[in-house]
């Protein structure tokens, strides 16, 4: 839910700051006091458009921030894409966006403390947030929309119907798209095929291993400073132990070592620290012993051959032959090969492979067409169900004879688009099927059936969109839904159903609804009131919350425009005792956990 909206800065609006509830609030305000502005400020925090001439002169730009708290499913796959893009979360767990618009027409946004592209703002309120006005971008006029709005309708069977299809789907169009690029670049295939095939041959030969280049260099050093290396080996040999050479005249360190460590061991008896340095000189003369045996080995494996030499350089002349061709070194070749084998085997353009794709493009159509066809019987009967709830809810929302239906028919494909069979016809078919979904109106009998957005008035949409919502209200969806002016042309009993609806609605959602009818105010939890102040130089606007007295006074006001009238404020006592108990009588007790 969003819990709190701070707008500074925007239309009439100086600094407001509007505390949400769970369940239904509702804004109301004299007409131009600015309970617009508030509609407008969620539009610009989810991603809206920016208006510039919106912003106040003064301070030069407009600011709107809001907390948002969801839990769930939802709230997790939400949570998760802020912090993948970097934002992050409060320590309670809700997230603050911002969306800051300078007077010049410059826009910057922020999520969980961080900046990020306005679209991020759009992707948040897709998900969060459902906007219902005259003016707005309805989400269920889109076609995409009111495809998904339909299948959340129909079920969790039908929705894992769904989720089966679109994995079968997916497997046949990158059958069909590898057959395809296959048949229609085999020649560029087969030449690219070719050059790898010389490359993996070349390489073969020379069969480099890894690490080879470096041994073969280290080697090369030994042989061809194997002189010199003699000569310091041996003489470092005969300094630690001389042998036959070594005389008393030139000791070497083992017989010097020797001699310490006796000349100590004589004295340890009245010094034991002696003793100690003695054993201490036995384990350096071990450790001189050691060098000196691996100085001889070393010695005896020196090896000067120089036809050993002229291998190493012809082996070395053959991998830098495929380092020139293939990569930086010999590890690159290597890698090279391991990849060329791999491009080889995608490269196969063969009569056998080609045979076998074909055969497994035809048996997942035959899969995706049978799955096409359940998923178009199921979204019939759901149509057949949504098109009778929905005419319910408009009969008591001053729309008796209205009636929304949804039509489904098939999918109109692009031009060379695969087809599938359906029901024993080729169909082209989409990620969600091979289904065309529109929402219709006939708004009386006789009239015919017309898109929404082509057979409703403004009022008459924003009481359809609201009958909609209300049907599809325990089919998911975004968790707050805003309506501004969904009761423009009703009065009465039919403002009274509206009222009704809302709260019904705020049973499972965060429901936002800016009115200027008192039937429909009643019914909230949290009532909402924009002010206008024109004691100043500058008019400005602010929002409250009214409860007790004050709010009974608000309604007087809607009614009658007396707020201080004993009469209109008895009437709207009445009002509110009248939405109390039906929103008692539903087990609507004001709040629900989001």
């Amino acid at each position: 839910m969003l819990e709190e909206l701070r707008i500074t800065g925007l239309g009439v609006i100086d600094d407001t700051t509007l505390r949400l509830t769970t369940g239904m609030n509702a804004i109301t305000g004299e007409t131009g006091a600015g309970k617009t502005m508030v509609v407008t400020g969620l539009g610009l925090l989810f991603g809206g458009r920016a208006d510039a001439g919106r912003v106040r002169a003064d301070p030069g730009r407009a600011v709107v921030e809001g907390r948002l708290r969801l839990a769930g499913s939802l709230g997790d796959a939400v949570q998760t894409r802020i912090t993948d893009a970097g934002g992050e979360m409060d320590d309670d767990g809700s997230v603050l966006l911002s969306r800051t618009v300078t007077i010049e027409g410059r826009s910057r946004a922020h999520v969980g403390g961080r900046s990020m592209p306005v679209a991020m703002l759009s992707e948040v309120g897709e998900q969060v947030v459902a906007v219902h006005g005259q003016s707005d971008q309805l989400r269920l006029l889109r076609p995409s929309e009111q495809r998904a709005a339909l299948d959340r309708f129909a079920g969790a069977e039908h929705e894992k119907l769904l989720e089966t299809y679109r994995e079968a789907f997916t497997r046949w169009r990158a059958v069909v798209e590898d057959l395809a690029d296959r048949r229609r670049h085999a020649r560029e295939r087969n030449q690219e095929a070719d050059l790898l095939t010389l490359g993996l041959d070349e390489i073969t030969r020379v069969d480099p291993q890894p690490g080879e280049d470096d041994d073969l260099r280290a080697e090369v050093q030994r042989l061809e400073h194997a002189e010199g290396l003699r000569a310091a080996a041996t003489v470092a040999a005969q300094a630690l132990a001389g042998g036959v050479e070594a005389t008393e005249e030139t000791p070497d360190a083992t017989v010097l070592l020797g001699a310490a460590r006796r000349t100590l061991e004589a004295q340890a008896t009245v010094d034991p620290a002696l003793g100690e340095l003695a054993a201490r000189i036995e384990e350096a003369a071990t450790l001189v012993g050691d060098v000196s045996a691996e100085l001889s080995a070393y010695l005896s494996a020196l090896d000067a051959d120089p036809a050993r030499l002229e291998v190493i350089y012809e082996r070395r002349a053959a991998l830098r032959a495929l380092t020139r061709k293939y990569a930086d070194d010999v590890e690159g070749v290597i890698a090279w090969a391991d990849n060329a084998r791999t491009r080889l085997a995608a490269l196969d353009s063969s009569d056998e492979l080609l045979e076998e794709l074909d055969k497994e493009r035809l048996r997942l159509a035959v899969t995706v067409g049978e799955l096409a066809g359940r998923l178009t019987v199921a979204r019939l009967e759901a149509a057949g169900r949504f098109s009778d709830q929905v005419s319910v809810e408009l009969a008591g929302l001053a729309m008796p004879h209205a009636r929304v239906e949804i039509v489904v028919q098939p999918r109109v494909g692009g031009r060379d688009e695969p087809t599938v069979p359906v029901d024993g016809a080729e169909l082209a078919v989409g990620p969600d099927g091979g289904d065309e979904i529109e929402l219709r109106l006939i708004a009386h009998p006789g009239a015919p059936a017309l898109p929404l957005q082509k057979g409703a008035s403004g009022g008459e949409l924003s009481r359809v969109m609201l009958a909609i919502e209300v049907v599809f209200a325990g089919a998911g969806g975004p968790p707050t839904l805003v309506f501004d002016e969904v009761d423009s042309g009703v009065g009465g009993q039919a403002a009274v159903e509206i009222g009704r609806r809302l709260a019904r609605l705020a049973r499972t959602h965060q429901v936002l609804v800016v009115t200027h009818l008192p039937q429909v105010a009643a019914f909230a939890d949290r009532h909402l009131v924009v002010a206008k102040d024109t004691s100043g130089a500058i008019t400005t606007s602010g929002v409250r919350i009214v409860e007790e007295t004050e709010r009974a006074r608000e309604l007087a006001r809607m009614l009658a425009g007396l707020p201080d009238s004993d009469l209109g404020i008895a009437h709207a006592e009445e009002l509110l005792a009248v939405a109390d108990k039906e929103k008692r009588a539903r087990g609507n007790g004001g709040t629900h956990d989001e």
